[in-house]
């Protein structure tokens, strides 16, 4: 974990090691002489009063540091001061100086901003009813009712709650009443997901399973249990190093043709992770998000904040390139297959309570896109039965059905094959084939 406007490669390379082998004794010990240790992290809160010209600061959030050898990381970042782009977008409308983010007021891109950058506002209103999106993540948010409904209310989306029968939370074998262990970080985690999930598609039931850990068994069979109560999208935003047990997780746990399952492809720039790799699941890689005099009134590039932080993609291992996927530059299975905003600077407003000052904060990482992108499967409408919906969005490439991202990159690779970190017209790793512009890409 660490605080950024350009990270240095100490801490890019510590928070590389924590993520695959755990955390050590020295490396909380890096984390306390730093200052970002996980407990402070949680209850920090941004407190300057920056200027306009303020870089906006972030840090991992405290799931971004496995807990044990071999588990895997979630893929977010929270904002801790500076200005978001949706703040100065706020202050140029108003013609008024822009002031520092607190708890107390949304400092990121709400609902309406998201589905207007995505051409789904229609969408939003009309469509959902019926769908399930299922958030997979690791222990107990024990607020996220509580902390759904306040996002929810604030920003006039209908009401989701456990008494309506909209929202439900259960744990990995599905029960209401034994769940996981609390653990603020991944409460902060999940507070992302699920309202990203109500963000987009706001009449959708959601389902919340909650891992005992964040062991890819665990998480594996959250994911299984979501399919089982009938999702047939499910968000996954984590990740870890690929290993040769990749393939057989893949027909364990992501093996579900009909349910469109998203996966975050990594915020550790250009490099393969698991489960995006699988070929199974939408790997959703992330952008920087703005508005702009363009006709779409957004623009978008790469999210990149150096070499070793922003958007992953990459040539998996270890995992067979599905049908699909047609690049000839790697001959295994490619990330990402789309995107959507992840970028910190320009990035969304989430409540949570759990472990912080309860109130508004922003995040980003490509725990963001993931859910972004399940919910507009979701407002697509159910799969095909015996689909993989990770297909779908191929078929559309090229059209107006997608936002072609076509600057930026995530870090360095192979001048013959360097679409798999640079943004280029038409297929890339970062950003795959595009960003959603409504949701023609996203049916079959």
């Amino acid at each position: 974990m660490r605080t950024t406007t350009a990270p240095n490669s100490s801490a890019i390379s510590g928070r590389r090691r924590w993520r695959h082998i755990g955390a050590s004794a020295l490396g909380a010990a890096a984390l306390v002489f730093a200052g970002i240790g996980a407990a402070a992290q949680a209850s920090a809160a941004p407190t300057a009063t920056p200027t306009a010209s303020s870089k906006v600061t972030w840090a991992a959030t405290p799931c971004a540091t496995p807990k044990h050898k071999g588990d895997l990381a979630c893929n977010s970042f929270r904002v801790t001061g500076g200005l978001t782009a949706f703040q100065k977008q706020e202050a140029k409308a108003d013609g008024v100086t822009p002031k520092a983010a607190d708890a107390s007021t949304p400092s990121g891109y709400g609902p309406s901003d998201l589905q207007d950058a995505y051409g789904l506002t229609d969408a939003a209103a009309s469509n959902g009813d019926g769908e399930t999106i299922a958030i997979v993540d690791a222990y107990d948010d024990p607020n996220a009712a509580a902390d759904l409904a306040k996002y929810r209310t604030y920003y006039g989306l209908p009401a989701c709650t456990v008494a309506n029968g909209c929202f439900k939370k259960v744990s990995q074998t599905g029960s209401t009443t034994s769940l996981p262990t609390a653990d603020s970080g991944w409460a902060e985690e999940e507070s992302l997901d699920l309202d990203m999930a109500s963000a987009v598609c706001p009449n959708c039931n959601i389902l919340l399973v909650e891992a005992t850990s964040s062991s890819m068994a665990n998480l594996g069979k959250a994911v299984n249990e979501a399919v089982s109560l009938g999702a047939k999208f499910v968000s996954n935003s984590y990740g870890g190093s690929e290993s040769s047990s990749d393939t057989s997780y893949d027909s364990s746990y992501f093996k579900h043709p009909g349910v469109a399952i998203t996966v975050s492809a990594g915020d550790e720039g250009y490099g393969a992770e698991y489960p995006a790799a699988s070929k199974y699941v939408t790997s959703v890689g992330g952008t920087a998000l703005s508005t702009s005099s363009t006709t779409r009134g957004w623009t978008e590039k790469v999210w990149n904040t150096s070499s070793t932080e922003g958007t992953g993609s990459g040539c998996s291992a270890y995992d067979a390139k599905p049908t699909w996927q047609t690049d000839t530059g790697c001959s295994k299975r490619t990330i990402s297959d789309v995107s959507a905003v992840a970028d910190p600077a320009t990035g969304v407003s989430v409540y949570d309570s759990y472990g912080v000052t309860a109130g508004w904060y922003t995040f980003g990482g490509t725990s963001a896109s993931a859910p972004i992108i399940a919910a507009v499967y979701a407002l697509a409408g159910t799969p095909g039965t015996s689909d993989y919906p990770a297909s779908y969005p191929y078929a559309s490439a090229g059209t107006s059905a997608l936002n072609d991202v076509t600057s930026g990159s995530n870090g360095t690779c192979s001048s013959s094959a360097s679409y798999l970190c640079t943004a280029k017209s038409g297929y890339d790793g970062p950003t795959g084939v595009g960003t959603p512009e409504g949701t023609d890409a996203f049916t079959r």
